[in-house]
């Protein structure tokens, strides 16, 4: 039997959406859990259902698609849908798995479905083996472009989101980590390193300054002259775990 995947449309076209919904009807296992027209209600109905798929067209009124992907914290596998190809290659640069031109031909569907069900497994199987936290000594390797780092995760000053992807900051470089900050945050070592805002997370270690700010908040200034905002919600929290 199938895993049932929840999905949902992102679209300002009527006649696209219908279209899309057609050949999405010969796939039992896809559930479209709602329909949007444009990115303000797109965001809503991904931070409501949480969907494992998302087809989103890119050209659309006021935002486009690219925005929508900048806006979400966790990004579902991501199926462009467009009358437009000339923004395919900026399409994988935000991760998106296929990038289907309208009209979609039936075939060319079945594949981008194929390949969401074997990105969604290998989803599960990540999921399902035993998450090992990292320790201040232990190292990563990073490779950005034509350049590697192997970078001990006590020498790094922060994380912070770039669209789908975490910049690394460390010394005077700032590469980029192919994995969301979520990815990142779940094998940090909490004793070290600390979500300060839903955009950062920080090594405690690096703090040089805090000061009081606005609505309760607070603003670190780090050791490298980076300043980050903590929101009021981990504002609390901060000052419970430094004891402030």
């Amino acid at each position: 039997m199938s895993v049932i995947i929840n999905a949902v449309i992102v679209e300002d076209s009527r006649l696209a959406r219908n279209e899309l919904k057609e050949l999405i009807k010969k796939y039992p296992q896809i559930v479209i859990s709602g329909e949007a027209e444009n990115v303000d209600e797109g965001y809503k109905l991904i931070q409501e259902h949480r969907p494992d798929l998302l087809f989103l067209d890119i050209n659309m009124p006021e935002k486009d698609g690219f925005e929508l992907l900048e806006m979400l914290e966790e990004v579902p596998i991501t199926v462009f849908t467009t009358a437009f190809d000339e923004y395919a290659i900026k399409s994988f640069e935000y991760n998106a798995l296929d990038y289907l031109l309208k009209p979609i031909n039936e075939k060319r569907f079945a594949l981008a479905i194929e390949k969401v069900e074997v990105k969604l497994a290998e989803k599960s199987e990540v999921a399902s083996a035993p998450q090992e936290k990292l320790t201040g000594n232990s190292q990563i390797f990073i490779k950005d472009g034509e350049k590697c780092w192997l970078v001990k995760i006590g020498d790094i000053s922060h994380f912070e989101i770039v669209g789908n992807y975490t910049r690394v900051f460390f010394k005077d470089e700032k590469p980029m980590l192919y994995k969301s900050l979520n990815q990142v945050e779940e094998k940090l070592p909490e004793q070290h390193f600390f979500r300060a805002n839903r955009q950062q997370i920080i090594n405690t270690n690096f703090i040089a300054d805090v000061v009081p700010w606005f609505n309760g908040k607070l603003k670190l200034t780090m050791r490298n002259g980076a300043e980050v905002e903590v929101s009021r919600r981990q504002s609390y929290l901060f000052k419970d775990r430094m004891s402030l």
